[in-house]
């Protein structure tokens, strides 16, 4: 699995209520409602502009606060391919992986990415192209690219199980 798209890069502690704003946490439940507010509050331009595929990449401890799902949901829902950040808090990094939203942890390319430089990741590959270099990072098991492939952890367990919707 490949993607390609812009980078929209922030820094450290990046926390739930940025990504999504915590005034909506019981009012909105549709994710596409979600991502009209996906980083509203840190960057008003992101949902304006956001294109399928595009990469976030952020400093350390990208989603720390709540444990709340709406933050990666709006996130995958607004469009976005995969997040790369020097780290990620704990519960994030699940929520994300559980509903099929690609994290990759990296310490370069973060420090070097700049704002709407194109971007592309392989996952099963382990590797960023980036400014005509390549960025390494374990690939990806199998089970979290199927994953991420099925659109989530219900979605691939259900597969596997020989359920049908």
């Amino acid at each position: 699995m490949i993607i390609k798209g812009k980078i929209w890069k922030y820094g450290d502690n990046i926390n739930t209520d940025i990504i999504f704003p915590g005034e909506y946490t019981y009012t909105i439940s549709d994710p596409e409602e979600m991502a009209k507010h996906a980083l509203e509050n840190l960057d008003p331009e992101f949902i304006k502009k956001v294109k399928k595929g595009d990469v976030i990449v952020a400093g350390k401890n990208f989603g720390c606060g709540s444990s709340r799902e709406q933050a990666p949901i709006s996130i995958k829902y607004a469009g976005v391919g995969a997040i790369i950040a020097e780290s990620f808090a704990r519960i994030f990094f699940r929520n994300a992986i559980n509903i099929g939203l690609a994290l990759i942890q990296n310490k370069d390319v973060p420090r070097m990415a700049r704002v709407g430089d194109d971007i592309e990741v392989d996952f099963e590959g382990g590797k960023i192209l980036y400014q005509q270099e390549i960025f390494t990072f374990p690939p990806l098991s199998k089970e979290v690219m199927g994953i991420l492939e099925s659109g989530g952890l219900i979605q691939f367990t259900r597969k596997r199980l020989g359920i049908k919707d």
